[in-house]
């Protein structure tokens, strides 16, 4: 066999070799840019999901906000753009008149300088009509009655939550008013009443008011299992109405 020959084998050979490399340089770009389209795509749907419903990720507050500064924009059916910044005086006394649809109302001492953020939290929230038209969607009896949510599943929150306050409050008598949370730390808008004392631990839930008057109205509450699954959807909240002195 000639050197020509042997030269000519291995040219081919080569050849072979340089459309190999380039076959798996051409696969290897169309899977990166293939990667990069679905994570564009994964960005896109998240996004339009924040700014129609429900956040996917609510913005969480691990502070206290900082004093004044603009109103969180509403970015989809009462779900807002951020935790709202520090709107009230924790030096002031705050109330919230409850209203029910069915009649009769209670009122809600606050208290704002032992559970700032939540108040604040609340008490905007309350301004800003989110309460109107909410159920009491989870009411137990001798337990409590919970709502906030205006889904009415349990689930749904403002687009925001922020972190648990501690204090020296206690689930120690009816009336008392804590945040509803999904683990520490996952505040939003859901909020329960005490029908009576329970072995709460305050650290897994933040106590930030307690009922003054119309704890008659409280107990008067439909009671709601929603684990039996049933057909109606509780008792109406018409308005909450801030007060401050």
């Amino acid at each position: 066999m000639s050197k020509t020959h042997i030269t000519k084998r291995d040219a081919r050979r080569a050849a072979r070799v340089r459309r190999r490399l380039y076959t798996r340089i051409i696969t290897i770009g169309i899977v990166i840019l293939a990667v990069a389209v679905a994570i564009w795509l994964v960005t896109s749907v998240l996004k339009s999901q924040t700014g129609s419903g429900q956040s996917a990720t609510p913005t969480v507050t691990s502070s206290i906000p900082t004093q004044g500064g603009p109103t969180p924009e509403l970015v989809g059916t009462k779900q807002y753009s951020a935790a709202p910044p520090m709107l009230i005086d924790v030096t002031k006394q705050y109330f919230a008149t409850v209203k029910m649809a069915k009649g009769g109302e209670f009122v809600i001492q606050l208290y704002p300088d032992k559970a700032p953020i939540t108040v604040n939290s609340f008490v905007f929230l309350a301004r800003q009509g989110y309460f109107d038209g909410v159920t009491f969607h989870r009411v137990l009896e001798g337990f409590m009655a919970q709502t906030g949510d205006p889904t009415g599943t349990g689930s749904g929150t403002p687009g925001y939550s922020f972190v648990n306050e501690a204090n020296d409050l206690k689930f120690d008598k009816a009336g008392v008013v804590a945040m509803a949370n999904a683990g520490r730390d996952t505040n939003g808008s859901q909020f329960f009443i005490m029908f009576g004392p329970y072995g709460f631990s305050e650290s897994d839930f933040t106590i930030f008011g307690q009922v003054i008057s119309g704890m008659e109205i409280v107990n008067a509450i439909t009671r709601r299992d929603p684990s039996q699954n049933p057909t109606f959807t509780g008792d109406t909240i018409e308005s909450i109405i801030i007060t401050e002195k």
